[in-house]
């Protein structure tokens, strides 16, 4: 649990190499973006049955779901292909928001995440 902290953290203060730190120089690494989707896949699970939790976490959550859509919106933005990826990544961070926020998730029981 301590390294997904660890990744999380990093990520959501948009260190260096993070993903959140590359999409506001107007870049989408694909690397990045895996190590944080994971991350937030592995926070899920770990907090799924948690009655509190920290702040940071909880905005960095909010933020990377409402942020990043935001940030790529732009005609100009270079989104990654192909399309179909890209709008896979978008539509993950949302449902992981959520069922971080929820504390279940909107999928059936047993729903695996597939790597993206």
């Amino acid at each position: 649990m301590d390294e997904t902290i660890e990744v999380l953290r990093r990520e959501f203060n948009a260190e260096e190499g993070s993903f959140l730190l590359q999409l506001r120089g107007r870049q989408w690494d694909r690397t990045a973006f895996t190590r944080l989707e994971q991350a937030m896949r592995a926070a899920c699970a770990q907090f799924e049955t948690s009655e509190k939790i920290d702040r940071w976490l909880a905005e960095g959550f909010y933020e990377v779901a409402t942020a990043v859509p935001s940030w790529t919106s732009h005609p100009a933005f270079p989104r990654p292909a192909p399309d179909a990826y890209y709008e896979e990544c978008l539509e993950r961070i949302g449902d992981l928001a959520d069922r971080f926020f929820r504390g279940e998730s909107n999928y059936y029981p047993g729903h695996v995440w597939t790597d993206l």
